[in-house]
């Protein structure tokens, strides 16, 4: 059977479309290649007003508008606007590429891997919270406000590139002082409203806030929040605003994080965050203390991970018979236990036993435990327990069976030093196994540093966050500056 030849790029004004990537209500979306001198070629996307709306008035004022706002705004968590133009009947806006997937496109292709990872999804709400930070604060040439409201932030309009960049699109129906636009018609994606929005009240960032609040209620909780069977009901559902509690639906959201997204998804504006860098500061907070800490690699890795693993569920010969390295997937919520024994000083009597007999009966321990050892020297051991029922549990077992071996080890005549910390860790899903570069990541150097200060006091130690998790009581031993003036805070098992 002969292979279809491929369809040639459609020419298009300055431009060759090579390929649509999507449809929308108003326009349809291409990749495109635009040419220029001495053989210089740029790939790009082109958006082009629909054929049926290209002689609408107001279609074409939104489209206009989309691309003047868009314009206006040069961040790097936004995707940059480089020409409005038009050809023959067609305006169009010529903007960046974006090699990727959008989160919407993700999150449904990550049910393939399991829950979307907490760190992950509060790094790319952090990453939108940073353009509406900008775009909400945006002036024009003479300093006066633009009032910017996005009005359609959803999973569809955060874009995710193979570099793991995050980038926020489509402003096409943003409210701001320089449209003219009809201000009453409701726009945008129901289910993703503020209540504000959904019955044509006057808008400000805090509308933009709870959309972002929505989108990471449902990341998190792999639940629609609003989603009903028609539109009537869905704005219904919106304009009341009724938000359950996340947490029966993911053991690992704290009570912290819980407080932050419904105080995000408030009814009332006032009742929510001021505004996006007030929001953002709060998220900080929760990253920083509760060890959610991702970056643009990991969400890459993800990303790629994610991709691999949904093409394998649908083409399991084909993923069989090109076999290739251990897949790395997300960070996934960890618990660390550091340990270590020393021989007692000269004037106290010697150990019962070798460090090494004793290293032997310690693995027994962490077997029951069903902690993960990776890494075991003589007389030191470090440990990782997956807080896949959250952090609460498994940081209960991690103490309990800490104080267990210090016991053990007293009982040996030794010494023992102790760290432990919560936080996340890539590892991979074939094995379990730490991915490359592991030792240097947060948890891991934390549990090393405080098993190291322990061994000057005899007592467990661990983070604030660890201490939150269990009833046994905890003091306070001091804190550590960690970037700027941020800290973290050291408890001691009593």
């Amino acid at each position: 059977m002969s292979t279809p030849a491929p369809t040639a790029p459609e020419a298009f004004g300055p431009y060759q479309l090579l390929e649509k990537i999507a449809t929308g209500g108003m326009a349809e979306v291409f990749r495109a290649r635009a040419h220029g001198a001495m053989g210089f070629e740029k790939i790009l996307v082109v958006k082009r007003i629909l054929d049926q709306l290209a002689r609408d008035d107001e279609f074409r004022d939104l489209f206009k508008n989309e691309a003047r706002i868009a314009a206006e705004l040069s961040h790097v968590n936004i995707v940059q606007v480089f020409e409005l133009g038009q050809h023959e009947e067609h305006l169009y806006i010529a903007m960046e590429y974006v090699h990727g997937l959008d989160l919407a496109r993700l999150a449904t292709r990550a049910r393939t891997v399991g829950d979307f990872p907490i760190s992950l999804a509060l790094f790319i709400v952090g990453e939108v919270l940073k353009a509406l930070a900008y775009a909400h604060a945006h002036t024009d040439e003479q300093g006066h406000p633009l009032h910017l409201v996005h009005c359609d932030i959803s999973p569809q309009n955060v874009l995710i590139s193979f570099s793991g960049e995050v980038k926020l699109t489509d402003f096409g129906i943003s409210r701001a002082a320089i449209q003219k636009a009809d201000q009453n018609v409701i726009r945008g994606k129901y289910s993703f409203m503020s209540p504000e929005q959904a019955e044509s009240r006057p808008l400000d960032g805090r509308s933009d806030l709870f959309s972002l609040g929505t989108m990471l209620y449902e990341l998190l909780t792999g639940r629609r929040l609003f989603k009903a069977s028609n539109r009537d009901d869905t704005l219904r559902r919106v304009v009341r605003a009724e938000v359950p509690s996340p947490r029966p639906y993911r053991k690992e959201i704290s009570e912290e994080l819980e407080g932050f997204l419904l105080k995000t998804l408030s009814k009332h504006p006032s009742d929510r965050w001021g505004d996006a860098q007030e929001m953002y500061e709060a998220l900080s907070k929760i990253i920083l203390s509760e060890g959610h800490r991702a970056t643009n690699s990991d969400l890459s890795a993800y990303l790629r991970d994610v991709i691999e693993a949904a093409n394998a569920a649908t083409n399991p010969v084909a993923a069989a018979r090109s076999p290739g390295a251990p897949r790395t997937v997300a960070p996934s919520p960890v618990v660390v236990l550091a340990i270590e024994a020393s021989p007692p000083p000269r004037s106290i009597a010697s150990p019962r036993q070798s460090l090494a007999a004793l290293t032997v009966e310690w693995a027994g321990i962490l077997a029951e435990a069903q902690g993960d050892v990776w890494e075991r020297g003589e007389g030191s051991l470090l440990v990782v327990w997956t807080a896949s029922n959250g952090f609460r549990e498994t940081v209960s077992r991690v103490v309990s069976t800490a104080q267990a071996l210090h016991r053990l080890t007293q009982q040996s005549g030794y010494r023992l030093s102790a760290g432990i910390a919560p936080g996340v860790a890539r590892i991979r899903s074939d094995n379990h196994r730490p991915a490359e570069g592991w030792e240097l990541a947060g948890p891991f150097y934390l549990a090393r540093w405080m098993m190291n200060l322990s061994a000057h006091r005899g007592r467990l130690l661990l983070t604030e966050v660890g201490a939150k998790q269990i009833d046994a009581p905890t003091v306070m031993l001091g804190r550590i500056p960690i970037q700027g003036n941020r800290y973290i805070n050291l408890h001691e098992v009593a």
